[in-house]
């Protein structure tokens, strides 16, 4: 647990270094908002590049707050804490790889994101999907609470109802997860963007139908 959360704040606070360091060396105007023909529709000061730097920290602030609330809720054990720190894990190297494609839009003055050889929609969704793998592994780990993991009002019916469920939901993840990684390498800009809102947008209505027909509801096969 410990390497974790050395991992997590070093995810945390790398970025803000990262961007202070390269401040002086970035164009007094920047890229500030793309839209979706990737093209540049508003160009704002450099000191804007330190806005994904603080929302990173402001973010892993959040996520240890809520890591601390699981771990008193928690009788026994450490599991929702640990799986929430891997949960952090995750989404702060989502910020921290956009972070970076951002830092390289506003060194080359990136007028145009289709000029970039790494699409940004292909980075986000790789992250994404890499991501997924990881929570799909860890989330039958999850104890039932308040918080974390496929909740629904099915899935808190009864232990053996969450953890089935849990497990369901870890398996959805591994799937779309891997899904997602292939559309993001196959497919880039608006069209990869769809696609992998629709993956999502699936994997949820059959993780919340599963949790219905395991609880009772509706007979299961």
């Amino acid at each position: 647990m410990k390497k974790k959360k050395m991992f997590f704040y070093i995810l945390m606070f790398l970025p803000l270094l990262i961007n202070l360091l390269a401040l002086p060396f970035l164009p007094e105007k920047i890229p500030a908002h793309y839209d979706f023909n990737n093209e540049v529709t508003r160009w704002g000061s450099k000191y804007e590049s330190l806005l994904y730097p603080i929302a990173t920290i402001f973010m892993g602030i959040f996520l240890l707050a809520m890591a601390k609330y699981v771990k008193k809720t928690e009788e026994n054990g450490k599991n929702n804490e640990n799986v929430l720190i891997i949960t952090g894990i995750v989404l702060l190297m989502y910020f921290n790889g956009m972070n970076l494609f951002s830092l390289y839009t506003s060194f080359h003055k990136i007028e145009n994101l289709s000029s970039v050889d790494i699409n940004m929609y292909q980075l986000m969704f790789g992250i994404l999907g890499f991501g997924m793998l990881i929570m799909g592994n860890v989330m039958p780990k999850l104890r039932m609470n308040s918080l974390i993991g496929l909740r629904t009002p099915w899935s808190l019916k009864d232990e053996t109802t969450w953890k089935k469920s849990q497990r369901f939901g870890g398996i959805s993840f591994i799937i779309s997860g891997i899904i997602i990684i292939l559309i993001s390498i196959f497919t880039t800009d608006f069209t990869c963007l769809i696609w992998c809102s629709v993956t999502l947008g699936v994997t949820t209505v059959i993780a919340v139908i599963y949790t219905y027909c395991i609880s009772g509801k509706l007979p299961t096969t």
